[in-house]
């Protein structure tokens, strides 16, 4: 049996932090590049950020930058992403996912082959 599962989300007031993590089950992290996605009310399911196999390369969306960062643990299997400076557009829920490759498709949901159920971020004052 293998999924991802997420925690870290709540309510948090603009200009707060929160930070994200991302665990595997059954499924050995470090064999996948891993993303982060979001989805806001009446909106599409849009990427945030994502990171290679060992950490050292990773890409955020440009509305992120500067903001999030994503990294991860391959020792404890887990990926995290840490959200400074939130803002209410923020406000969505967030879903870990692995990948296969790392190219120029890494911010297609199509790029991954497992996903978690997602955790909810809302930023409100």
């Amino acid at each position: 049996q293998v999924w991802l599962e997420e925690s870290g989300g709540g309510l948090v007031q603009p200009g707060g932090s929160l930070r994200l993590s991302c665990t595997g089950s059954g499924l050995p992290l470090s064999t996948y590049i891993m993303g982060w996605f979001r989805q806001a009310p009446g909106k599409e399911r849009e990427f945030v950020a994502a990171i290679d196999w060992s950490g050292i390369r990773s890409l955020n969306a440009d509305s992120v930058k500067g903001r999030f960062t994503i990294s991860r643990d391959n020792g404890r299997n887990t990926v995290d992403l840490t959200m400074d400076s939130l803002q209410p557009e923020d406000t969505a829920v967030y879903t870990c996912a692995a990948g296969r490759t790392w190219d120029t498709g890494l911010s297609l949901s199509s790029a991954y082959a497992y996903w978690g159920q997602g955790t909810q971020v809302t930023v409100s004052s």
